[in-house]
């Protein structure tokens, strides 16, 4: 009897991880990742300040600028048209992978890239980035961060002979390094990678991304400047109703992140109607946002401003309505456009203005509110609410406001999941003909074993039947396309199938040998009755054999039988659970005996 090694499943090595010492390596290359990182944070930083500096100011300067300094009246818009210009044609005839939120293309890079970036991105995407946000654009520095962390990670990654899936956890962990250097929110930078862009729960992954965020966050304070980005006392009111007032106000700002992502695709859908090539549509965008600039100069630019002055109290409320509408008018303008920017920063003002105005009819004070609606914004909108609630209390450090955010956060994802199919950050890809399902479960397959959804008692064919026996049962009787092959004890020693038995009879030799003679040489993959399905399925992909004999792992028995079609109707059986509903009705499963020696 001859079994093929790889395909016998050594009990010793089922284990709740599937983890193995290339983690510690990934873990050791996610410190060079998590230093890559940070820098690239730092260097976007001082690109966004040069630029800020020399379209705003005219002067070559890395100190940070705030745009509302600047008096140009009229020139706001040339300016935007001239940094927008620039875009385009860094996209065009550099790479058209910089445009858009930073995120999604991430995101796809991962599922359908093989983690595998350019290195023409890594130095495109935070050139482009700073130019837009420096000239004017409405964005924020957090897109483009993750892009940059991200392709930081994976070059590195790929001067190794690394996997797909390790290359994955280095770009995720280099994005996750740059958005905690930025930040300064290691926690929500974990889960942020967890909820949007792994895509898996495992060790192998989880490690590394850790290391990078703590290397980043050991970088921060002599790069960038340490505590909290928006510091704010805004305390959380005195009363029991605080969280049923947070759960209230996650409902409204998760209305308003499922109306601005329906308005994005729908200007994004008149952009692409339009009669010039897609390298003018930032140009044509920038005369809107300039325009609304004019308007409110508060609106361009990344807008961190608005965002502490929200959080402090520190605006009028007439003012806070007009950043609002403003920004949200022009955010939805310049990023439908297709230019290069982050979304996390303009829901963070769009969710905590709203907040701000809300709260002046709740207790406590609006600045409180506003660090709840940026939390409830930015759940909804990325369908990431551990991330939007946890990011909102350490944006400002107010930890204790833990349990509002999560109850804004929750309602917020709530109303998402509801009234929005995709994310704003998975639609884009959705376009592009690609569905992302962002539910993690465990494969059913792997929580069940082998003997509990094999057939037991299988027939099987006695390795004293001849050839030609063999070739007249598989001809009048066989209602399988194969059967295991048993010795007089019951033990296995191979498998015949009915592609075997048809090449028996047209070369019409041996119609008396023996069928324990014919296959002893053949290789047999098999499984044991605890051997998880997960693992049988494997087997067969792999073997192409489409029905595994299940053994007894001391006598070696043949107890019984597992199937492609058992296998699938596990899966069906799993989602019918889920689901409640039942399936088509089926027959009484047909047991076929044992043939007849």
């Amino acid at each position: 009897m001859a079994l093929t090694p790889p395909h016998m499943v050594e009990q010793h090595q089922l284990a709740d991880h599937s983890v193995d010492r290339r983690m510690v390596m990934l873990a050791a290359m996610a410190i060079v990742v998590g230093t890559g990182g940070a820098f690239g944070a730092w260097l976007l930083v001082k690109l966004i300040a040069i630029a800020t500096n020399i379209f705003w100011f005219g002067r070559l300067s890395t100190e940070p600028s705030v745009i509302t300094d600047a008096h140009v009246g009229l020139l706001v818009i040339a300016i935007l048209v001239v940094g927008s210009l620039i875009v385009g044609l860094m996209a065009r005839f550099g790479s058209d992978k910089i445009r858009g939120h930073g995120i999604p293309e991430a995101i796809e890079t991962i599922l359908y890239g093989e983690s595998r970036l350019s290195l023409k991105v890594a130095l495109l995407k935070p050139i482009s980035s700073a130019i837009s946000i420096g000239s004017g654009g409405p964005f924020g520095a957090e897109g483009p961060i993750i892009m940059t962390g991200g392709a930081i990670g994976s070059l590195f990654a790929q001067r190794f002979h690394l996997s797909a899936a390790e290359r994955k956890t280095l770009l995720v962990a280099g994005a996750a390094s740059g958005m905690t250097a930025i930040f300064g929110t290691p926690l929500a930078a974990i889960l942020l990678a967890v909820e949007v862009l792994l895509f898996e729960w495992k060790p192998r992954s989880f490690v590394p991304v850790v290391v990078t965020v703590l290397v980043a966050l050991a970088w921060r304070p002599l790069l960038l400047g340490a505590g909290p980005m928006f510091p704010t006392h805004a305390l959380a009111p005195d009363t029991s109703w605080t969280m049923l007032a947070a759960v209230g106000l996650g409902l409204v700002v998760g209305f308003e992140a499922a109306l601005l992502s329906t308005c994005l695709y729908r200007i994004e859908d008149v952009f692409h109607r339009l009669p010039v090539h897609w390298m003018w549509w930032p140009a044509i965008g920038a005369i809107f946002v300039g325009l609304g600039g004019l308007v409110d100069a508060h609106v361009l630019g990344a807008g961190y401003a608005s965002i502490d002055a929200l959080l402090s109290t520190a605006m009028p409320i007439r003012l806070v309505a007009t950043l609002l509408i403003t920004k949200a008018v022009v955010w939805l303008i310049a990023l439908g456009s297709g230019t290069s920017g982050g979304v996390l920063a303009p829901l963070l003002i769009l969710g905590g203005a709203t907040g701000f105005i809300v709260g002046h009819w709740l207790p406590g004070a609006p600045g409180f509110w506003a660090m709840i609606g940026m939390a409830g914004i930015m759940s909804g909108a990325m369908r990431a609410p551990m991330t939007g609630a946890i990011f909102a209390v350490e944006l400002t450090g107010q930890y204790h406001a833990i349990p509002s955010t999560i109850a804004a956060a929750a309602a917020a994802y709530a109303v998402s999941v509801l009234v929005m199919r995709r994310s704003i950050l998975t639609e884009k890809i959705a376009r592009r003909g690609r569905h992302i399902l962002q539910e993690y479960s465990v494969d059913p397959l792997d929580l069940m074993q082998a003997g509990q959804i094999m057939t037991p008692e299988p027939a099987t064919l006695p390795g004293t039947m001849t050839l030609a026996d063999t070739v007249s049962y598989f001809e009048t009787d066989a209602l399988h396309r194969s059967y295991p092959v048993v010795d007089g004890e019951g033990r296995l020693i191979g498998l015949v199938s009915r592609s075997d038995a048809l090449r028996w009879k047209l070369e019409r030799e041996g119609d008396q040998t023996l069928l324990a003679d014919a296959i002893s040489d053949a290789a047999q993959p098999v499984a044991y009755p605890d051997t998880p399905t997960g693992m049988v399925a494997d087997i067969i992909v792999e073997t192409g054999i489409g029905r595994i004999p299940i053994i007894d792992p001391d006598s070696r028995r043949v107890v019984g039988i597992l199937s492609r079609q058992d296998l699938l109707k596990t899966r069906s059986a799993n989602r019918q659970a889920e689901t409640g509903l039942s399936g088509p009705r089926s027959g009484k499963k047909r047991r076929p005996g044992k043939p007849k020696n």
